[in-house]
């Protein structure tokens, strides 16, 4: 069974929800069918207003300064964007489809029958940082790794899995498996949007309209459901203000930053009282080669400018004592301000995240795998550098 359409008899009105899989050609089709043949009072869309410009209006990347992307510590989140973008990107391509056309449709629609719309996604930035702030340092490692793996991997899926996404019984093996293995994640990217979407659905809709079409994607549309009943009954809110703010850092998340660098302190200052000079020297030349080679390492792997190389290995020691400066801020401005981002890069970049080598060839995402790989090899020679220490002055 396919459930592309679901209708929702609540509060005097009809919804009608239109579950699409986001590089879907029959989607689209479906899409357009569908709002033609219910001539809505209203067309709500899952989308919000930096992924509505970027599917209406001709994607503008030459304005992109990436010394200040770095300097205001969103190159993380830049990189899981462009990541994700990518990989749907990716499939699209081999279907001939781009993200986000069932939505473009829908609006196209809107507009040549002269359908008021609503834009009921939250920002994708205050997702990606909740799912990010809400993650511990071992989910944040397997987040990372799970982004990797879909930026770059080679396998294809067919129009027929494609279409698959659609049917109720895939999608829920996919959310049992996304939950299992990351189930903070799948709180923030399902659980709190499908609560946003209905929310929004419903506070969007005006007194007077009585029908109402919503695309959505087809994972959300049981959820979607659910809240939306629930607000009908009066049970929940439609006030979501509490799922744009940043949940607060536990205690431990608060303190690491300080904790690790008194730890090294600690060790350096037993080293010296123990061993005197010798022992001091003989430990900072460990801290130092394993810290920031570890980071230059990150930085030759990213295939960076020999400058960033050598800014990843001299920074990384220093920034292990600055809590709120990362190595890759250092590296990334270097490897920015000598491979200076073109045109061309900035007109290529959605095509580029598309593939590994599309990432290494243009200069945009090529700084950005300079700042998070020597980032990455940065904290790794953190971590490594305490038990090296230890056993110096274990001795």
């Amino acid at each position: 069974m396919n459930d592309t359409k679901m209708i929702l008899p609540l509060g005097g009105k009809e919804f009608v929800l239109i579950g699409t899989a986001h590089v879907s050609r029959e989607s689209i089709d479906e899409v357009s069918a569908i709002i033609r043949e219910e001539k809505p009072d209203l067309i709500c869309v899952e989308l919000d207003e930096g992924r509505y410009a970027s599917i209406t209006q001709k994607e503008s990347w030459e304005n992109l300064n990436m010394i200040k992307v770095f300097k205001e510590g969103k190159g993380f989140l830049l990189m899981a964007n462009l990541v994700l973008s990518g990989f749907q990107r990716r499939m699209g391509a081999e279907l001939g489809v781009k993200p986000g056309e069932e939505m473009k449709a829908a609006l196209d629609i809107a507009s040549e029958l002269g359908i008021p719309y609503a834009l009921c996604d939250r920002e994708v930035q205050i997702t990606l940082r909740r799912a990010w702030t809400g993650c511990g340092l071992w989910s944040k490692s397997k987040l990372l790794s799970a982004l990797l793996a879909s930026a770059f991997t080679t396998e294809k899926l067919s129009a027929e899995e494609i279409e698959n996404l659609k049917n109720r019984s895939e999608l829920d093996g996919m959310m049992e498996e996304l939950a299992d293995y990351l189930p903070e994640v799948k709180e923030t990217l399902i659980n709190e949007r499908d609560q946003y979407l209905a929310a929004k659905i419903w506070s969007s809709t005006p007194v007077e309209a009585k029908r109402i079409v919503a695309v959505v994607g087809a994972g959300h549309m049981q959820g979607i459901k659910d809240w939306m009943e629930k607000i009908s009954a009066g049970e929940k809110d439609v006030d979501v203000s509490a799922l744009i703010k940043m949940p607060p850092r536990g205690f431990l998340s608060k303190a690491l930053p300080f904790i690790i660098p008194l730890a090294i302190l600690a060790l350096f200052v037993s080293g010296f009282l123990r061993g005197g000079v010798g022992v001091s020297l003989s430990m900072l030349r460990t801290y130092i080669l394993w810290n920031g080679s570890l980071a230059a390492l990150g930085a030759i792997i990213a295939l960076g400018h020999p400058l960033a190389i050598l800014a990843s290995f001299l920074f990384a020691p220093i920034t292990t004592f600055t809590p709120f400066i990362g190595v890759g801020l250092f590296s990334g401005v270097v490897q920015v301000s000598l491979k200076k981002p073109r045109v061309i890069d900035a007109q290529a970049i959605i095509d580029d995240v598309g593939s590994l080598k599309g990432f290494y060839r243009n200069r945009i995402t090529r700084a950005l795998l300079v700042f998070f790989l020597s980032q990455m090899g940065g904290a790794a020679g953190t971590f490594v550098t305490i038990p090296a220490l230890a056993g110096l002055l274990a001795r």
